[in-house]
Formats: structure tokens, sequence, C-alpha cells
């Protein structure tokens, strides 16, 4: 009885070992785009050619600051569960294949060790790399949106005098 238990705790493990490594690609490709649009984006600023999105957002009739911070959580929100979640992900992808390369290690079979070893160290290794960018990302990016916030309120308390 518990070795059809273990057998089928094993299995069902095993289903999640595709899903996550898929999910840890396409968060270091989300991210790499990320950073790729922070790179231009700050480029941008840095030559004074850009009005932000929030700054366009503000100038909807009936936005309040409570409206602005709202969104610029909505905005960062992707990037937080990225940088949160991913290495969880590179935990998950790490720890499946483990298994079988223990128990290959118990047989001296040591090509499948390898093997599983592989999957194990790459799938984490993407993952945190997906993680710092997307942690680096969404501090910059928050600050930026930020400032554009406090600049918009001093403008709004400008016009109010």
């Amino acid at each position: 009885m518990i070795a059809n238990l273990d057998g089928l705790l094993y299995q069902a493990a095993n289903l999640f070992l595709l899903p996550a490594l898929l999910l840890i690609m396409a968060a270091l490709v989300y991210c790499l785009y990320s950073l790729g649009t922070l790179l231009i984006d700050g480029l941008y600023q840095r030559r004074g050619r850009v009005q932000g999105a929030l700054t366009l957002f503000s100038q909807q009739a009936g936005i309040n600051s409570d409206d602005l911070e709202l969104w610029i959580m909505q905005k960062l929100e992707l990037l937080r569960l990225t940088s949160r979640v991913t290495p969880l992900l590179g935990l998950v992808a790490t720890l499946i294949p483990m298994g079988p390369a223990l128990l290959a290690l118990s047989d001296n079979y040591t090509a499948a060790v390898g093997e599983n070893m592989v999957v194990a160290f790459a799938g984490v290794t993407l993952a945190l790399i997906a993680a710092s960018i997307s942690f680096v990302v969404l501090n910059i990016r928050r600050r930026w949106l930020f400032a554009e916030l406090r600049q918009i309120e001093k403008s709004w308390d400008e016009a109010e005098r």
C-alpha cells in the first residue's frame, strides 16, 4: 500500500515539472523584455523626451492621488509576482528531478543522475536569474513612477493656489 502511495505521489509531482519549467522560461522572457523596455525608457528619460503614462492617466477627469497609486500598483503587479513566484518555481523544478537522481544514484546509474541534475540546476538557475531581473526592474520602475506621482501632486498643488 505504501509503495503504491509513493508511486502515486511521485507521478503527481512529476506532472508539475514541465509546467514549472515552461513558467520559468516564460518568466525569463518576460523579465528580459521588461529589462529592455526599462533601458529604452531610461534612455528617453535622460534625453527628456518622454511623458510618462502616469502623467497621461492623471489628465483624465476625476482622477485623484489614490487612483494614481492604484494604477501604479496594477502596472507593477506582474513584475512583483514574477519576482516572488519564480524562485518558488525554481525550487519545484529542482526538487522534482532530485527524486529520480537519488534513485539512480542508489543504483549506480550515473548517467541518469547527471541528466536529472542538469534539469534541476538549470531550472533553479534560470528561475533565480528571472527573479533577480524582475526585482531590479520592479524597484527602478516603482521609484520612477512614484517620482512621477510626486511631480503630478506638486502640479496639482500649484494649480490649486
